[in-house]
Order: C-alpha cells, then sequence, then structure tokens
C-alpha cells in the first residue's frame, strides 16, 4: 500500500520531517517514491509547506496519509 507520512531529517533533539509518498514496506527513512513537503515544528508559528496538487493527486491514486499528515493536511487545509 502507498502512504503519504513523514519521513525525519534533521539533528538530535532538532527534527525536521519531509512529507513524502512512499510503499507501506519501506523503513521510515528509507527510500521514498516521492517528496511533496516538509514540516518543521520547531518554530514560531509551525512550518508546513506541502504541494496541493501533488497531494491530492496522489490521494485520488489510492495513497493513504497517516493519521499524523491527515491532521497536517486539515490545518493547511487540503482536506477537509
Amino acid at each position: 500500500m502507498v502512504k503519504i507520512r513523514l519521513t525525519r531529517t534533521g539533528a538530535k533533539k532538532a527534527p525536521c520531517y519531509r512529507v513524502v509518498v512512499a510503499d507501506s514496506r519501506y523503513p521510515r527513512d528509507g527510500r521514498f517514491i516521492e517528496e511533496i513537503g516538509y514540516y518543521n515544528p520547531l518554530t514560531n508559528p509551525v512550518e508546513v509547506k506541502v504541494n496541493e496538487e501533488k497531494a491530492k493527486e496522489w490521494m485520488a491514486k489510492g495513497a493513504q496519509p497517516t493519521e499524523t499528515v491527515k491532521a497536517l493536511f486539515k490545518k493547511s487545509g487540503i482536506i477537509d
């Protein structure tokens, strides 16, 4: 199954995440199909940048967002 999920980047104790489309069998920070955005929880306010067209395109193809990504999409207004 294809999932839209977060992959962790950044230093120790300073996380930054990429929003990626990946096969659910791949490891969290492993191979992915496409990068569609990023999420930085350390900034104030939290910085979320997602390519809305790509996200909707992948969801139309059947990709399932994880719970965390779904919450980010709702805050960004990508899904209702």
